[in-house]
């Protein structure tokens, strides 16, 4: 395994938001359709995280019913002061057109691991929201300014507002802090206060390629602030050709020692042999050690702008084993998985109604944004291996259930059993390559392979850009099916190129579109890292 140290969050855990409570560190990352929201890690060392909190984990905190692919949790930050830990978030509702409805939130727990408050309103101007504490005690709001009204550009700044504690509400009025450099598309701001200073760090450039992080900074935390003469403390679009692209996003930490670390998004993207980009991992989170020079700005320890694998100052080995078997011995679920966007996946799962497995009731169909039976783990390596056995006795075509590859509603690839007049229960393969031109539920790879087994097994073998499926009735004695571009799972691919937040899943899923809910059974999922 190797012992680089970036990314320290591998896999889709993008827009890090740290913190540092003593001798603890915090990152909130943003979770987007797939529930409970957001992921909070935590670590001693700033290279091993371990997950300790999903804490919107309950429909008063989160219901994303309906929202859009892409959507849903956007840029969490978590904060800590007078013993409490905050946590702000947007539940984005709209992505395509002019408008982007964009409701801002409030929670807090006294411990990170607890029962979080239900949330108070903030706003909804814009997303990226981040409180700031300063040191007289008062609170501010930040965040992008989204601008819908045609002729003018959508990021319109970042605006500043105070919030009450006591009130629980926002005070004042808005005021537009920043308007950002000339790379524009600034968002994803976080205020700090060092020495006589407030710094202002955003992301800038979008999220995928052009992506940075800039400061500015003010003697006033109302500005005017001024840019840093080098613009970008950090980004990768000068140096497409190194490791860690698309870096940008970041959060400022300072360790009990005094050294400075920026966390910041990348990705890590798979170079196929037409020169096209793909990243399946989607956007994982790295690390920056950062030196406060004399001048009073930012940067990075090794003097350049483009983030390094192992960061200067950062020593400690990472021990990461991100494999799993899971035979779904207990009632709880292993914290690895999650679902889509509802708040109550008791609707669709069991884990006692079938001792010994996971139990999925059929629901809509693959992309549906509303009750969808799937459940599944992020991709943590370039190459690996997922099986899992199936019980299931479909009746109907309206009736599937398999292991699947899922990206969104129009990236996966299915490999389901399922029942026509014609073959009888049988092995198939779905897919959906995310051209907007073809029908995201019609299977484009069709085998149609008949069983006679009521328990089938299904593997997924992955190598970067090659997917290889398999079955199996016999133990030991798998049978693959077909080759396919496992690179269509990932951001760049398909519709929305530049504008898909999450990353590649794999998992269970069922469905039955004649609303009868069948059951299928899955005895066990294996996850495991090819060395």
């Amino acid at each position: 395994m190797s012992q680089q140290i970036n990314p320290i969050l591998p896999g889709f855990h993008p827009d890090p938001s740290i913190v540092r409570v003593g001798d603890d560190y915090y990152i909130a990352v943003s979770t987007f359709e797939w529930y409970p929201g957001v992921q909070i890690f935590h670590s001693v060392d700033l290279v091993n995280w371990k997950l300790v909190s999903r804490p919107l984990n309950r429909a008063a905190l989160l219901d994303m019913t309906g929202c859009p692919d892409s959507c849903g949790i956007w840029a969490p930050c978590l904060s800590y002061a007078e013993g409490l830990f905050y946590l702000i978030y947007t539940n984005v509702k709209r992505f395509d057109g002019n408008f982007k409805d964009t409701p801002n939130y409030l929670t807090t727990c006294s411990t990170i691991d607890g029962e979080w408050s239900n949330p108070v309103y903030l706003n909804s101007s814009g997303f990226d929201p981040s409180l700031f504490h300063d040191d007289d005690g008062s609170k501010w709001l930040v965040n992008m300014l989204w601008d819908h009204r045609p002729n003018k550009h959508p990021f319109a700044g970042i605006v500043l507002q105070q919030y009450c504690h006591k009130q629980q509400k926002l005070i004042g009025t808005a005021v537009n802090i920043f308007a950002g450099s000339p790379h524009r598309l600034t968002e994803g701001p976080h205020l700090y206060k060092i020495n006589d200073y407030y710094y202002l760090l955003t992301a800038e450039g979008g999220t995928s390629y052009e992506h940075a992080c800039t400061f500015a900074r003010s003697k006033h935390i109302a500005g005017p602030y001024e840019i840093d003469p080098n613009v970008h403390v950090l980004t990768s679009k000068d140096h497409l050709d190194k490791p860690l692209q698309r870096t940008g996003h970041g959060g400022l930490v300072q360790t009990q020692e005094g050294q400075w670390y920026l966390t910041h998004l990348l990705s890590r993207p798979l170079k196929l042999d037409d020169g096209v980009k793909r990243s399946p991992l989607g956007r994982e989170t790295g690390i920056q050690a950062l030196i406060l020079h004399d001048d009073a700005w930012f940067r990075l320890a090794s003097g350049e702008v483009y983030g390094e694998v192992n960061p200067i100052g950062l020593t400690v080995t990472p021990k990461r084993d991100f494999s799993h078997y899971d035979d779904f011995s207990t009632s709880i679920l292993p914290c690895h998985y999650q679902w889509l966007r509802i708040p109550n996946p008791e609707c669709f799962y069991s884990l006692t109604d079938k001792p010994g497995a996971l139990t999925l009731y059929g629901k809509h169909s693959v992309g549906s944004t509303f009750k969808q039976a799937l459940i599944a783990r992020r991709q943590q390596h370039l190459s690996f291996v997922a099986q899992t056995q199936l019980r299931f006795k479909p009746m109907s075509f309206q009736q599937q259930a398999g292991l699947i590859c899922y990206y969104n509603a129009h990236k996966f690839h299915y490999l389901y059993v399922s029942y026509d007049d014609e073959k009888g229960v049988h092995i198939d393969v779905m897919s959906c390559l995310g051209d907007e031109s073809l029908k995201a539920d019609f299977p484009i790879y069709q085998k149609r392979l008949p069983i006679s087994s009521e328990t089938v097994s299904l593997r997924a073998e992955v190598d970067n850009e090659l997917l290889t499926f398999s079955y199996s009735v016999e133990k030991d004695v798998w049978l693959p099916i077909c080759e396919l571009d496992y690179s269509v799972i990932s951001d760049e691919a398909g519709k929305g190129e530049g504008a898909n937040f999450t990353g590649a899943f794999i998992g269970m899923c069922c469905q039955d579109l004649t609303g009868a809910n069948i059951a299928a059974e899955f005895n066990y999922f294996d996850y495991q890292e090819k060395h």
